[in-house]
């Protein structure tokens, strides 16, 4: 089947989310991660013509998406970057940031590109393909510790150092270079009714490893705390509990990590004001019309007055 923008990847939670950024006709949007384009054509659609949208997307392939708008311009980066990109393009300040994470629907069905354990294909799960490590290399160049690290960290898995050992047995007979290798060297150590959930898992950690997702996303959240002008609104939308987690921290504490530091009045020296205190998930209609919307949450923060 060919690949279009509506085929690329189906945006989840559109008026949700678009509706979160609180959008100024006039403002300044940035859109970090492009994909097929969804949720940068419904923020144009609310800008009047002198608005302006940015959207970044480290992956070729999301070139073909480019929208033919004066209005918008395309950065081909890693959204860790935001800031020296913003620099550069002399924007001081933005009026609001959306970010769908997780991998768009094009990564899933494309084969070639190893990201589910539903083709047998290269093991690459590189977002950008022209740089960095590929997953057969983690698998076949990391050791075994550090394998299981990967594993428990990023998967949550509670049997890594196991799957790490069976890794490393199975690569001295011979390298893993596909997503079948990997699935096979593996399978004795998943309990059947679980098999599919914790494979999962296993493929969802190489590939944060292989795209050192959880910094990305710490740089680019603390550069948009930077960024946005007070009431500019950041939309987030995670499928996992890691990058949940982070962004939960980041607009709840002010940090990643969650350590709460008060100011001298007791307040906690956040930047961002929470907008949704109980998280937005899919409506029933979504989950039936797109059921890898399912682990999805959404997130809506509000930058707060220096002076709050």
């Amino acid at each position: 089947m060919t690949t279009t923008a509506d085929t690329y990847h189906v945006p989840v939670m559109l008026r949700e989310s678009v509706d979160g950024l609180a959008i100024r006709p006039a403002g300044v949007y940035v859109d970090v991660t492009f994909g097929g384009g969804g949720h940068s054509r419904k923020i144009l659609s609310r800008m009047d013509a002198d608005g302006r949208l940015f959207g970044f997307d480290q992956d070729a392939d999301a070139e073909a998406n480019i929208i033919g708008d004066e209005r918008f311009t395309f950065v081909r980066s890693n959204f860790r970057y935001l800031n020296n990109w913003m620099r550069y393009y002399g924007v001081e300040a933005i009026d609001g940031l959306i970010a769908d994470l997780g991998v768009s629907s094009h990564h899933f069905d494309d084969a070639a590109r190893g990201f589910s354990f539903r083709f047998d294909a290269p093991l690459d799960m590189r977002m950008n393909k022209r740089d960095g490590m590929t997953a057969a290399d983690v698998l076949n160049k990391y050791d075994e510790s550090r394998l299981a690290d990967v594993f428990y960290l990023y998967g949550e898995l509670r049997n890594s150092r196991r799957l790490a050992a069976a890794v490393a047995k199975a690569r001295a007979v011979k390298p893993i270079e596909t997503t079948q290798d990997l699935v096979e060297a593996t399978a004795p150590l998943f309990k059947r009714e679980r098999e599919k959930k914790d494979v999962a898992k296993m493929f969802q950690a190489l590939r944060i490893e292989v795209n050192h997702e959880m910094d990305a996303l710490r740089e680019m959240l603390k550069a948009a705390a930077g960024l946005l002008k007070p009431g500019g609104r950041l939309v987030v939308i995670t499928y996992h509990s890691l990058e949940d987690r982070i962004v939960k921290n980041v607009i709840r504490t002010g940090n990643p990590e969650g350590a709460a530091r008060q100011d001298f009045y007791g307040r906690v020296a956040t930047p961002f004001a929470a907008v949704n205190n109980k998280v937005i998930t899919p409506g029933a209609a979504e989950l039936e019309a797109n059921p890898r919307s399912r682990s999805a949450k959404l997130r809506i923060a509000e930058k707060k007055d220096d002076d709050r």
